[in-house]
């Protein structure tokens, strides 16, 4: 079946879609549907739909029609992202594609490129499998051009068909949805990937590669609609990527064209035409997951989390009032992306910091990755995928790039008051990427009631990671503070975000 219609007819296609209502939380329906083509019969109200499509530049959507993918952001929520690089990864397909599986970023999955030498896809299976092996009872359906997504990332899906071009991939997952009855899919579209390494993402080709796919997906969510049961069905439908490309064509490295991938997604709970920051890639397979009914358990060391999970913290209220660069002049001046002034509540103390260096990182600073990542590239800023939407940084190495007094970098961000629980027990929750290249420090304290700060965690390696630290509060003590002091002499940078206390 070939599916190149025309921009109109995959805007009608859509609309018609479009005009049948997503059901709320409506009970399980009992279906008359049998296995078909080798797919067991799905049990569920509620299915997913995700669809990938390889090497999809986020930024030329705005300048190619596509009507189908238009719509979808306009009934649903829209997220844009940044990979990780090297030293963590390249921006490969390979580690892109096992990041949406699996949940969580490549220093975990460990598939580094696209050989998947050394992935460990035992510790960090793909969601399919982990859907499967919750409920066994579970239809589950993989359709990709890529073979190894039908191979290697996805292991355990009911049905794994691997199709012999992007026009035989969508017809088979539209026959699967039409006429099946699957509680999770993912297809996967390679043509725009292709277009790009030959033509690069600047090139005509491109934009017609990324015309056609639109199309394509315009098929599969006919199909979608056609089925007899979908009124009575709670469908959430997303549309990612693996990675971007270079103008000129190509990818794997650390460039905002090649390092932006974004999310879309269509369903209950997500917000028509809402925009987020805090989204990232590896949030699919556990947005996946919730929507079937399978909670994740903390054992699976997932770094993503359900979307509709997703809280904003303090420094994300930031965004509005962050500013464009003074001496980074390496970035475009459009881009609004640091803050010295800390949010309600915190506090950073200077008092020990030398004067002068470069105005943006003089103490701890409020950031986003588009900016901060994007100074000087290739430092291994590009590994803070862990911190979401603003965050804070500590970058002795970018602050000593311009003449300051005498003196190391030494700044200590404070956060506000919180209330000791009954039992004294407190868990201390943040993102962290500490990162060591000279001499360094980094170091956390708590005070009580105002007291004298007491160390709790110090860092003198690199360290990347979601940080639960359990404390327990003096007798008599009502209220503690968090102090993280990092010091540094040309240095690396010290990352913190998502800051939360538990008890």
């Amino acid at each position: 079946m070939h599916v190149r219609t025309s921009a109109r007819a995959a805007l009608a296609a859509a609309l018609a879609f479009s005009a049948l209502p997503l059901a709320g939380a409506a009970p399980a329906i009992a279906t008359t549907v049998s296995a078909y083509e080798g797919l067991p019969d799905g049990t569920r109200q509620k299915k997913s739909l995700v669809i990938g499509i390889d090497g999809a530049t986020f930024a030329t959507f705005g300048s190619v029609d596509l009507p189908s993918i238009t719509l979808l952001m306009a009934q649903g929520m829209t997220a844009t992202g940044n990979l990780y690089a090297a030293p963590m990864s390249d921006t490969w397909s390979g580690p892109g594609w096992a990041t949406v599986a699996t949940g969580v970023w490549p220093d975990k999955h460990l598939a580094k490129d696209n050989s998947f030498s050394g992935a460990d896809f035992t510790r960090y299976p793909d969601y399919q499998t982990r859907l499967e092996s919750a409920d066994p009872t579970a239809s589950t359906l993989v359709v990709g051009t890529w073979p190894s997504i039908t191979s290697t990332i996805f292991t355990m899906a009911d049905v794994r068909k691997a199709g012999t071009s992007d026009d035989d991939t969508t017809a088979q997952a539209a026959d699967y949805l039409a006429h099946g009855n699957p509680d999770s899919v993912f297809v996967h579209l390679d043509d725009v990937d292709h277009a790009g390494h030959d033509h690069g993402a600047a090139s005509l080709e491109y934009r017609a590669a990324l015309e056609a796919t639109d199309a394509r997906i315009s098929e599969i969510l006919k199909a979608v609609a056609s089925r007899p049961t979908y009124a009575d069905e709670d469908w959430q439908i997303i549309l990612t990527t693996d990675h971007g490309h270079t103008d000129a064509g190509g990818h794997g490295g650390d460039s905002p064209q090649e390092r932006q991938t974004f999310v879309i997604a269509k369903g209950s709970g997500h917000a028509a035409g809402s925009i987020r920051n805090d989204v990232k890639l590896t949030d699919i397979a556990p947005t996946v997951l919730a929507h079937e009914g399978v909670a994740a358990s903390p054992s699976w060391e997932l770094d993503g989390q359900p979307v509709h999970d997703i809280a904003a913290d303090a420094f994300d209220g930031l965004r509005p009032s962050l500013k464009p660069r003074v001496d980074e002049t390496s970035l475009s001046a459009s881009v609004k992306g640091w803050s010295t002034t800390a949010p309600a509540g915190w506090k950073v103390d200077n008092s020990k910091m030398p004067t002068g260096g470069t105005t943006e990182w003089r103490g701890w600073s409020f950031t986003t990755d588009e900016f901060w990542s994007n100074t000087d590239r290739g430092q291994g800023r590009e590994t803070n995928v862990r911190a979401r939407n603003v965050f804070a940084v500590a970058d002795s190495d970018e602050w000593d790039d311009k003449d300051h007094g005498t003196g190391q970098f030494d700044s200590t961000l404070i956060s506000p008051s919180y209330g000791v629980p009954a039992d004294r027990t407190v868990e201390i929750h943040y993102a962290t990427n500490y990162k060591i290249d000279g001499p360094q420090t980094g170091d956390v304290y708590v005070s009580w009631d105002n007291g004298t700060p007491r160390l709790i965690t110090s860092y003198r390696a690199d360290v990347n990671r979601v940080e639960r630290l359990p404390v327990t509060a003096p007798a008599g003590a009502k209220t503690f503070k968090l102090r993280f002091r990092y010091t540094g002499t040309n240095s690396a940078f010290w990352s913190v975000d998502q800051v939360r206390v538990s008890g």
